[in-house]
């Protein structure tokens, strides 16, 4: 048993140093290709993907959205200097990162800028951008460059036991995540090398904390042999990831409770099944096609009479952008009626509004009434 946990570990590391190497030698081939045109006497330039909406497209069967091609060409002239310079440091920062087998956040990545004089940035804002720019050409994800968000992950609760490793001894060890009393397991900024096991039947994700809280007092997982996922808001791109490689490694099917209003069904919920037109070269990974919408629906409101709140200014903007420039709304007929519906009713839910008919209706009537009709939820 030793030997084979030995084999494994090495194994392990061999992957590990392979995706570094390889990291390592994109980050070299685009210093290179620079240096050559200027030692040609041509401007250096380098190429980017447009990361936007208007430069993605939606497939069903791949179940995400993907690229369509145009680029952008950023070449060093007067007005570029800075930021181009940025982009060759930023490289050059993940490149040290990953020979030297270190991680930074973005945070940081920001401050360590403060020594490069002339270059240095503004604010994170510009940091941020030049990171996301660098891993698009790369078309890798920051965390194999070494750099991981300072965001929340997500919170964790129900029957799966995740299998980490020991900071100091580097041994597995397995996390029960329905042993955490009134609390839950986070979600780590990097989940590749996290393994699963379970028996759970399906995952529920979940928009608010509040509701989170609220079905795990109500034992939801013990009654539906779930796991329970709290996204608090938009998912970051670590929640997004663990959920895909927990449904995909394990055969769950995943469904998404949100708010009933344009943020919860396209920042959050489209988010997280699809992806988005800025991240559309990452989209492959940090998204779960397998995804299904349970709730707050249109028809929901009526069913339940919910109380409502009048919809903003900004919510029937994103509504109409979506039904206007959304690929993913675009595909599916059943997402243009029920955000006409929503238009026309000129309203919006909170899912916490079901409390109306009592604190436990969410875990005694409306959960199970919903996982009566999965074939009727919106795609």
């Amino acid at each position: 048993m030793a030997r084979k946990k030995a084999s494994t570990k090495k194994k392990n590391k061999s992957t590990a140093s392979k995706a570094a190497t390889a990291i390592v030698k994109q980050i070299t081939g685009e210093a290179e290709t620079v240096r050559q045109r200027i030692n040609r006497r041509d401007k250096p330039e380098m190429k980017l993907p447009v990361r936007s909406l208007s430069n993605v497209r939606y497939k069903p069967s791949v179940g995400h959205f993907q690229l369509m091609g145009k680029s952008k060409v950023r070449t060093l002239t007067v007005n570029t200097v800075k930021t181009f310079a940025q982009t060759l440091k930023m490289l050059a920062m993940s490149k040290q990162l990953v020979e030297t087998e270190r991680h930074s956040t973005k945070r940081e990545a920001y401050y360590q800028a403060y020594n490069w004089g002339d270059a240095a940035f503004a604010d994170q804002t510009e940091s941020d951008t030049v990171m996301d720019d660098v891993e698009a050409m790369l078309s890798v994800n920051r965390e194999q460059m070494h750099f991981r968000a300072d965001e929340h992950g997500g919170e964790v609760a129900g029957e799966l036991i995740v299998v980490d490793k020991d900071r100091r001894t580097k041994e597995p060890i397995e996390i029960d995540c329905t042993a955490f009393g009134s609390g839950a397991y986070s979600v780590p900024t990097v989940v590749e090398d996290l393994g699963f096991k379970t028996e759970a039947t399906f995952v529920l994700c979940v928009e608010t904390k509040g509701m989170f809280e609220r079905l795990v007092e109500e034992d939801v997982y013990d009654r539906h042999h779930c796991i329970l996922v709290s996204m608090g808001g938009v998912p970051s791109r670590a929640c997004r990831r663990f959920v895909r490689r927990l449904a995909d490694e394990k055969n769950l099917p995943v469904y998404v409770f949100t708010d009933g209003d344009p943020y919860g069904y396209f920042n959050i919920y489209r988010t997280l099944k699809v992806g988005s037109g800025n991240a559309a070269h990452l989209n492959e990974y940090f998204c779960v096609p397998q995804a299904k919408f349970l709730g707050v629906t249109p028809d929901d409101i009526k069913d339940y009479a919910l109380p409502t709140h009048p919809l903003k200014e900004i919510d029937i903007k994103r509504a109409k952008d979506a039904l206007k420039n959304d690929p993913f709304i675009g595909h599916y007929k059943q997402w243009q009626k029920a955000i006409n519906k929503l238009l026309k009713m000129n309203v919006r839910v909170e899912q916490q509004a079901l409390a109306k008919h009592g604190l436990e209706f969410v875990a005694e009537e409306y959960l199970p009434a919903k996982l009566k009709k999965i074939n009727s939820f919106l795609p």
